[in-house]
This record gives C-alpha cells, sequence and structure tokens, in this order.
C-alpha cells in the first residue's frame, strides 16, 4: 500500500503542475475569471493533498488500519474534490454545466477532512511510541 500511496502522490502532483499550466496558459482564453479561479482552487488542493500523500508514505513504514483509511480518504477526496471542479469549470465554459458534479465538490472535501482528522489520529499515536 504504501509504493501505491507514493505513486498516487506523485502522480497526483505531477498532473497538478500540469493542469495548473493549462490553466494559466490555454484555459485564460475560454474561461472568465470566475471559473479559472475555481480551476486554481481545484488545482491547489490537488497539488496540497498529494505532498500529504507522499509525506504520508514516508511517514508511515508500514500502511495499515486506519493510515489505510485515511490514505483512501486522501486519494478518493482528491478525485471527487479537484476533478469535479475541473469538469464543473470546463463544462460550464462549453455553456452545458453538468450539475451532477456541484455535489460530489463537497463530498471529496468531507473525505479529504476525514483524510486530515485520521492524520491527525495517526501522527497522536506516533508520537505517544516515539516519546511517551
Amino acid at each position: 500500500m504504501k509504493e501505491l500511496v507514493l505513486i498516487i502522490g506523485g502522480s497526483y502532483g505531477g498532473l497538478s503542475v500540469i493542469l495548473g499550466a493549462f490553466g494559466a496558459h490555454a484555459l485564460k482564453k475560454k474561461f472568465n475569471e470566475d471559473q479559472l479561479k475555481s480551476f486554481e482552487t481545484g488545482v491547489k488542493y490537488q497539488m496540497y493533498h498529494a505532498i500529504v500523500l507522499i509525506i504520508c508514505g514516508i511517514t508511515f513504514p508500514f500502511l495499515s488500519g486506519l493510515q489505510n483509511v485515511m490514505a483512501w480518504c486522501f486519494i478518493i477526496g482528491i478525485l471527487l474534490f479537484s476533478f469535479s471542479i475541473y469538469g464543473l469549470t470546463w463544462s460550464s465554459s462549453q455553456g452545458k454545466k453538468i450539475k451532477i458534479l456541484g455535489p460530489i465538490t463537497p463530498l471529496g472535501g468531507l473525505l479529504l477532512l476525514a483524510g486530515w482528522v485520521l492524520l491527525t489520529i495517526n501522527l497522536a499515536d506516533i508520537a505517544m511510541y516515539i516519546n511517551p
């Protein structure tokens, strides 16, 4: 699982660089200012959480139990949160907003929040063993 988390974290990070560059250059002509800001929010959250995934993969030598749940919360949360924003902004710019994506964004946000809560719990557990 550790290798998968590191690979997905690195992939999400690299993809956020590509999407950020795409948004900053190619989409400037197609998106209005609000759409660009929304797209940028998706890219930022994707990068932040990609970094967190990599840190988790390094920090937790054997991802198991709650650590696995934490990792999946981040992985699925990024997918639902950021990619629904990309879909919403793109479809909106085409005049055909995909409304079903609207409720998916907060669901992704809740998974990201759950990942942070589980990360905090897991780090507290590690701290107890290191510094009893």
